[in-house]
Parts: C-alpha cells; sequence; structure tokens
C-alpha cells in the first residue's frame, strides 16, 4: 500500500471513487447525478491542488485533497475511499497522510465539510462541529468542522 501525488489523468477514476463512495451513504443514483458537478474530479483540479491517492494492490482506492483556505487555515476538500475498503482502516491511513504533510506548513487550523454520515470519523481525529450547511436535500445539513493544530 503506498500513497502517491495525483496526476491529471487519475481524474475520471477519482470521480468514480467520490460518486461510488457518497453512493454508499444510500443517496439514490438520481441524487448522485444532480450532485454531479460536485462530486467531480477534474484534471485543473489536480494540477492545482494538492491531491494524494491511496494505492492498494496496484488500484487506487481511496484519495484526499485539500487547499489553503487562508495564511493559517487549510481545508480538507475531500476524502474518499471505495466502498469495498470503508470501515476497514483505509480512511485512518488517509487522515494520518494528510496530517504528516500539513505539519510542516505552518498552519493552524483545518476545516472542512463533512457528509453527515461521516461526521464521527473526524470526531475521531478532534475535529469539532462549528456549524452547517444546509444541502439540496431537505433536512440534511452538511456539518461544517474545524481542528485547531
Amino acid at each position: 500500500m503506498t500513497i502517491q501525488k495525483a496526476i491529471p489523468g487519475d481524474h475520471e477514476i477519482l470521480t468514480q471513487i467520490t460518486k461510488k463512495s457518497k453512493a454508499y451513504w444510500g443517496y439514490s443514483n438520481e441524487q448522485i447525478e444532480i450532485w454531479s458537478a460536485f462530486l467531480t474530479v477534474s484534471e485543473e483540479y489536480i494540477e492545482t491542488n494538492p491531491v494524494y491517492n491511496l494505492v492498494f494492490d496496484d488500484q487506487i482506492v481511496g484519495y484526499y485533497s485539500y487547499f489553503h483556505e487562508s495564511e493559517n487555515s487549510i481545508e480538507l476538500d475531500n476524502l474518499f475511499v471505495l466502498p469495498d475498503f470503508i470501515g476497514k482502516g483505509f480512511g485512518k491511513i488517509l487522515m494520518n497522510d494528510f496530517f504528516m504533510r500539513v505539519k510542516s506548513l505552518s498552519i493552524q487550523k483545518v476545516v472542512l465539510n463533512s457528509e453527515p454520515n461521516a461526521e464521527s470519523f473526524y470526531s475521531k481525529f478532534g475535529f469539532v462541529k462549528i456549524g452547517q450547511i444546509e444541502t439540496s436535500i431537505k433536512d440534511r445539513y452538511m456539518p461544517i468542522m474545524e481542528l485547531n493544530l
């Protein structure tokens, strides 16, 4: 198992991982299609942001990406794992790699907008909910989470 920097040509597989991972939580194909623009990873996105792939048995099974929100803050923009690998420690591997990389960046906090079903995952790493964003689904809110470093 390795973690390696994504290349622009990975955009299609990363988009598929994102959509399959999101669908894992029970969202319909129609809902995933509605969110398609938000769940698509473009070549340009990979070129302009740090994106790291988790490779297991020569297959990309997950990834994460982030960007500088401000001089002292980073947003963890994506962290997705294929459904067959959810709950098996692969997300933890990605999070630990993320923390290792951002330690050298002199930042004070990490923020993220969590999938509601993943809030407890991020809480295990010390993230706390500081707000929420209403989504296109009635009565569904994405937690805004923060971790002070």
